[in-house]
């Protein structure tokens, strides 16, 4: 079987995804522009080479509208010769850009981009109106659940209390906090204003001193949202649809995932592309999957493109040394744990989302990098990536670490 290598993996740091954060004064495409000269530098590269870049972003409009990709490329300086696209999978889209990446490069024996970016204290969730957020009418027909009040769902449905959850969002921030105390990793670049100063060398959101028993004092996020409507309001539907009693709200600020700033590339080839161009791989791409699943709790998802990607790259989850996922809400990675039969020994070993913020275009791209360098780090082989969004929409990604042809 032909497979794509990753030849190298940058992310930036995630800063904090609102007015107090230090990525703020920084456009989006610069922000990618920064990420993607970074790669070219550490790989050499000869931008001519790369057929195409694909990337990720969410919210589409103002700093990030018109191919926010497309234009990053040539403030980066790269050739002329890449064309670029920006597509919308959701949480998945940076993840999923990566994907589309290696099927190009694949089909043309050639170098790919895959990335993503998106700055949430410039451009926030729902800014473009689009009817995921703003439709009622939609949301309802279409049964769009808002994904907070999914998770709680889905802990409801499991039987996760309040304890199990902040216990897990606890220890994410306690493993990010452990993982940032040991410097900056391989692939983060850190960002620089215009007159060359840093910006950011960090991951911002991490909160090292978050206990179980300081989440406990935080209110619920979503009961309020979740009874408004009586008996056409969410709690019911999802009541009605799952055979519940009822809803219990346990997903707050502390135990959901932080809106973040970040960007993140993944270049990519063929055997033949990265001899050519003088490129030693750092992985093996063995399989992927880009899926749906249920679109009413949405985050069950991550299990499903897990599932599918290690069918298709011929392995199992006990033979995964690592698994990376996205930390949508507690709840979805107790049950990633649970329904996957992974231990928290295996399971996003320097923290998460919940600990260091989810920029949701680029999330997906940005676990690539944080894999390889884990699996180096560890000298392991086997790492699997996995992250889910709403409606359903899901992607899951195999790696095989290696180190040379």
């Amino acid at each position: 079987m032909t497979h794509a290598y990753i030849a190298d993996a940058v992310r930036t740091p995630r800063g904090r995804g609102n007015d107090k954060g230090s990525l703020k004064p920084v456009k989006p495409a610069e922000l990618l522009a920064q990420t993607l000269r970074a790669l070219a530098h550490r790989t050499a590269l000869d931008t001519a080479q790369v057929c195409d870049a694909v990337f990720g972003c969410v919210t589409q409009t103002a700093d990030q509208g018109a191919s926010v990709g497309t234009l990053a490329l040539p403030l980066a300086g790269w050739s002329d010769a890449v064309g670029a696209v920006t597509i919308n999978r959701y949480c998945a889209s940076g993840l999923s850009a990566t994907h589309f990446a290696a099927l190009q490069a694949l089909h043309g024996d050639t170098l790919a981009l895959g990335g993503g970016i998106e700055m949430m204290s410039r451009v926030p969730m729902g800014s473009d109106q689009g009817p995921l957020t703003h439709d009622r009418t939609l949301q309802l027909q279409a049964q769009l659940v808002p994904i907070g009040i999914a998770a709680d769902a889905i802990a409801t449905q499991r039987g996760y209390s309040r304890a199990m959850l902040d216990a897990y969002a606890a220890q994410s921030q306690q493993r990010a906090a452990a993982a940032a105390a040991r410097g900056m990793p391989p692939s983060m670049v850190a960002v620089t204003a215009a007159d060359g100063s840093s910006l950011l060398d960090r991951d911002e959101n991490i909160r090292p001193a978050t206990t179980a028993q300081t989440l406990a004092a935080l209110p619920a996020a979503f009961a309020e949202w979740g009874a408004k409507g009586g008996e056409q309001g969410w709690d019911a539907q999802l009541c009605r649809r799952y055979g519940l009693a009822g809803i219990d709200h346990v997903h707050h600020a502390g135990n959901s995932p932080a809106m973040a700033d970040a960007a993140a590339a993944v270049l990519v080839g063929s055997r033949g592309a990265l001899e050519r161009g003088h490129l030693a791989p750092r992985a093996r791409i063995l399989g992927f999957a880009d899926t749906g699943s249920d679109r009413m709790l949405a985050l069950t998802g991550t299990v499903d493109a897990a599932r599918i990607a290690l069918q298709r790259a011929g392995l199992q989850a006990g033979d995964i040394d690592l698994f990376e996922i996205n930390e949508g809400f507690a709840a979805m990675a107790l049950h990633f744990s649970e329904a996957m039969a992974v231990g928290q020994d295996r399971l996003n070993v320097n923290g998460g989302a919940i600990a260091i913020g989810h920029a949701m275009g680029a999330t997906g791209a940005a676990m690539v990098s944080v894999m390889l360098d884990e699996l180096e780090l560890r000298q392991a082989r086997y790492g699997c990536l996995s992250i889910c969004g709403a409606a359903g929409v899901a992607s899951a990604m195999v790696v095989e670490r290696v180190s040379g042809f």
